[in-house]
């Protein structure tokens, strides 16, 4: 267990007399040194032919300096040393400083008699060892490497720059590399991208499909009926979400925010009087007194919904529950001659029934590629509703089967997202720290866009936090400044369009039609949520199985291929991050309830190893019995255009 730690200058209290020391070298020479903090060698990694262990350390040698090329072309230096200099956490090389950390340091690090500091150059903050427990100091540690966290830590060092102020800001993401967690649509608002980097266009972001056409269509099971689009997409963009991150931790990068992959936070630590002091992951952690912790791990963060229960955070401010739905996705490489490079589709109706909430949507992407794919709100009824299985469904409707005939699959994904909108925003502001983002739960449901949201709710944060260290203001001001934003104003007009769905498909658009076109979002009643969507589930006896076609292998998949095309992978040694609070339940209770299992024959098997990260199960689950809790950092899917 590694601890992240705020500004403080922690000291180990003994160090390996000889230590291990690994060097980075880049084609001109710069170098970061790392040296593991073990009292024996004996724990030395194991060799394997990568010439890397699993770990990302080269093979262990002994007393004696050696140049070794790594599968990716750099040159690493491994040597022992009797005068201990440098130390660090046994971090994978490979995975931290390969897809984040710019390499640019030299002699990091010197040893001061009774332990290690660390001297700042560039980036690279002290690692140290409390007892056996490892951390690291900075000012302010954002969880999660997505749209919010990276937003909020580039404006943090856009008013460390404007103010002359240094303050450290990291972030800790669970992928492997920044943008390879992250999935959605995505017609992108440049709203807060606009406020926060007005030069994007000439820095290269990847952001060059302009929306060039918007369809709305109602399906039935033959048809196709056009009807007047509400999303207005007029200076929108069609992007790849996990590209567009990846961009964005090049530009936080290169303000001097320390960014790492891998590492996936576990657990929030406090001090004596409960306040939030920053996080634990299973490699390593971060905390202060006084320092600030912001939470932007997307919809339904395991961290931030224990923070929302611990300190009441809906309740403190009447918020509804949070609902859910969850998005299935596909990337296709299609015919040129079929590719029309910004053209936007959205659906309701079919192949979902009219108490489903729920719709598709196709969006030609550049270079051929295009994502399709189908949103089902998760607070359906029939427990033999299975969406990956409607997703199949849908691509074989007349009117979207011929774009993908002579197709092929490039990637496949799928992740909750929040639907709860204005009614279930909760105060984000917890002693120590802020909620950001999707974790928060800020996306508009009408538009079907949340990364503007996002990214605002970060950058808004970020203000917050600038002025609590520097101003020695209370974070509060992130709160008060987030109900006066642009977002606060979009999500309430947008409130009562998802809870008009509970009345079903037809009602539900009449309903959002007179919101939209008549009253356009003033209303003088706001509609409140259903059931949590836990609770929508019927029993199995209410309902007759569905049965669903077997897959044509053309437009149409089983799972295993399509988890394949996810690139998604776990160790399959570690243990479960899908844990169950009561082991009984599954078998004595839902089986016998939600599952047509005559026979009983039928038994759990989780299968943590496939785990896309959607959220799904922990959400859905009747009994509220499944907890989501983060693998070892670095499992999960490996996204690269979604």
């Amino acid at each position: 267990m590694l601890r992240l730690l705020s500004s403080s200058k922690s000291k180990p209290t003994s160090v390996s007399s000889c230590s291990t020391l690994y060097t980075y070298l880049t084609a001109r020479e710069s170098s970061i040194q790392l040296c593991n903090s073990t009292n024996s060698p004996a724990r030395h990694p194991q060799i394997t032919p990568n010439p890397f262990n699993p770990s990302g350390f080269p093979p262990n040698q002994s007393n004696f300096s050696k140049s070794v090329q790594s599968p990716n072309g750099f040159r690493f230096l491994h040597q022992f040393s009797h005068k201990s200099q440098f130390y660090t956490h046994q971090i994978s090389v490979n995975q931290v400083f390969l897809c984040g950390l710019s390499l640019k340091w030299r002699n990091v690090g010197k040893f001061n008699g009774n332990g290690i500091e660390f001297l700042r150059f560039g980036g690279l903050r002290s690692f140290c060892s409390e007892s056996d427990r490892e951390s690291m100091n900075y000012d302010v540690v954002i969880v999660g490497a997505g749209p919010a966290g990276l937003s909020a830590a580039i404006r943090l060092k856009q008013l460390c720059r404007e103010k002359d102020v240094d303050l450290s800001v990291c972030v800790v993401e669970k992928g492997p590399e920044v943008g390879s967690h992250i999935l959605s649509g995505n017609v992108f608002e440049p709203r807060a991208l606009d406020e926060l980097l007005p030069q994007w266009k000439q820095e290269g972001a990847p952001i060059d499909v302009p929306v060039s056409s918007d369809k709305f269509w109602l399906l039935t099971k033959g048809r196709a009926i056009s009807l007047p689009s509400p999303f207005d997409n007029r200076g929108n963009y069609v992007i790849s979400l996990s590209q567009f991150v990846r961009w964005l931790g090049e530009k936080a990068e290169e303000l001097g925010v320390e960014i790492y992959p891998g590492f996936a936070a576990s657990e929030i630590l406090y001090d004596a009087n409960d306040k939030v002091i920053g996080v634990a992951t299973n490699d390593m952690g971060i905390a202060k007194d006084g320092r600030i912790t912001l939470l932007g791990e997307g919809c339904r963060g395991s961290l931030s919904e224990k923070i929302m229960k611990k300190y009441n955070l809906r309740e403190k401010v009447q918020g509804q529950h949070q609902t859910y739905a969850l998005g299935i996705k596909e990337v296709w490489e299609i015919d040129a001659s079929k590719h029309e490079p910004g053209f936007v589709l959205h659906t309701l109706g079919w192949p979902l029934d009219n108490k489903t909430y729920g719709g598709s949507f196709l969006y030609h992407m550049k270079d051929r590629q295009v994502s399709v794919g189908l949103v089902v709100a998760l607070n359906y009824h029939n427990p033999f509703l299975n969406p990956y299985e409607e997703f199949q469904k849908l691509k074989h409707h007349p009117a979207i089967k011929p774009l993908l005939e002579g197709a092929t699959v490039l990637q496949y994904g799928a992740r909750t997202l929040n639907e709860g909108g204005f009614q279930s925003i909760p105060d984000p502001v917890f002693p120590g720290g802020a909620i950001i983002g999707c974790s928060a739960g800020f996306l508009n449901v009408p538009k079907i866009k949340g990364t503007h949201t996002a990214m605002k709710s970060g950058m808004l944060a970020a203000e917050a936090a600038f002025d609590v260290l520097h101003e020695g203001l209370n974070m509060e001001t992130y709160w008060n400044n987030l109900k006066n934003s642009w977002i606060w104003e979009e999500l309430y007009r947008a409130r009562n369009y998802r809870p008009a769905f509970e009345y079903g498909l037809f009602p539900g658009l009449a309903l959002s039609a007179l919101e939209h076109y008549v009253v356009k979002g003033r209303f003088p009643l706001t509609l409140k949520h259903g059931k949590p969507d836990n609770e929508a589930t019927e029993e199995a006896h209410s309902y007759s199985p569905i049965q669903y076609p077997k897959p044509d292998g053309i437009v149409s998949f089983d799972v295993p291929t399509s988890l394949y095309r996810s690139n998604t992978n776990h160790e399959h040694d570690q243990p479960a991050h899908l844990r169950l609070r009561d082991h009984n339940i599954p078998e004595h209770v839902n089986l016998p309830k939600y599952v047509a299992d005559d026979d009983g024959r039928l038994k759990l098997q989780i299968n943590a190893q496939n785990c896309l990260h959607c959220k799904a199960c922990d959400i859905k689950d009747p009994k509220q019995n499944i907890e989501w809790t983060v693998p070892e950092g670095g499992g999960g899917p490996g996204y690269s255009v979604m």
